[in-house]
């Protein structure tokens, strides 16, 4: 597998790579590309996307984290980061609730970039360049089975993610449904912005995803701490 993870992230997590743990989740994913290659179920995403998230926002430069649960499983959407699709693929429901709660909060359009027929784009590339760590919680998934890589490793890993940056200071993070918020428990309430409310899936959105208000108020916090704000 051609998986590679941006330098400052391989540092971080130096202690994780030999444990146990992270030796069985590999040769468990690795398996399961290998039954892809040879025919059986896809896996998504590519392996050279596994760590997209990591390689597009190094260490130092998270400023915001939002966490999902697993990679979209259906052809053709994941590519590494959570909720972002890449140009050309039909926006997923969440990721409209997530635009629709954008425009109605800032008063604007969120999606920046646009397709070439004029249509928003899907890619949140652009946010993970602006210092957005867009995290699933589990980083790989058979197609068409949502969780089916959940339990293997892949929470203890992200689990380690946020205790690294939990050396840093002034983070905002976007929880997001019961799942996400389970990484309350290793976060500093104190040192960070903590937001949590719903998921924005059409089968709760209405239930406090729309008007939580927590993009302007993550951009809030961070002008706070004299850093600059999301362009959303």
């Amino acid at each position: 597998m051609n998986v590679k993870i941006e330098e400052s992230w391989k540092t971080a997590l130096s202690n994780e790579f030999e444990k146990p743990y992270f030796i069985a989740l590999t040769d468990f994913v690795r398996n399961g590309y290998n039954k892809w290659a040879g025919g059986g179920a896809a896996i998504y995403p590519k392996p050279a996307e596994i760590f997209a998230a990591f390689n597009m926002c190094p260490y130092e430069k998270v400023e915001v984290v939002i966490i999902g649960q697993d990679p979209y499983h259906e052809p053709g959407q994941a590519h590494g980061l959570c909720f972002s699709v890449r140009d050309g693929v039909a926006l997923p429901p969440s990721l409209q609730n997530i635009y629709k709660e954008i425009q109605n909060d800032l008063g604007h359009p969120s999606a920046i970039s646009r397709t070439a027929d004029g249509h928003p784009s899907g890619d949140l590339t652009r946010w993970a360049e602006q210092g957005v760590l867009l995290l699933n919680s589990t980083l790989t998934v058979q197609a068409h089975l949502a969780a089916s890589h959940a339990g293997k490793g892949w929470e203890q890993f992200t689990d380690a993610v946020i205790r690294a940056l939990s050396r840093r200071s002034g983070i905002v993070y976007l929880l997001w449904g019961s799942y996400a918020q389970k990484k309350a428990e290793i976060i500093d309430p104190t040192q960070n912005l903590v937001l949590k409310s719903v998921h924005p899936s059409p089968l709760s959105a209405s239930r406090g995803f729309f008007g939580n208000h927590q993009f302007s108020r993550a951009n809030e916090y961070l002008e706070s701490q004299g850093k600059q704000p999301i362009e959303w």
